[in-house]
């Protein structure tokens, strides 16, 4: 399965992974490489969690993402 995955810099320098399609899946690392292996790890992680309560794990909804202009 492939996942849409969100990799931002954080305050604190680490760079931050979260996956829109799964909730609370979020991890993190000291650089953008280190933290897409280990939101890999979250991600099958959070999918046994759910296997294991009897979640269905459904296919990953793929959106897009866009800029948009607002005026201050």
């Amino acid at each position: 399965m492939k996942f849409k995955v969100l990799i931002e810099k954080g305050e604190d320098g680490y760079f931050v992974a979260t996956v829109p399609s799964l909730p609370g899946c979020i991890s993190q690392g000291k650089t953008e490489a280190q933290a897409k292996e280990n939101i890999k790890e979250a991600i099958e992680l959070h999918l046994e969690a759910l296997a294991e309560d009897g979640i269905p794990i459904t296919q990953p909804t793929h959106g897009k993402v866009t800029d948009v202009q607002v005026k201050l």
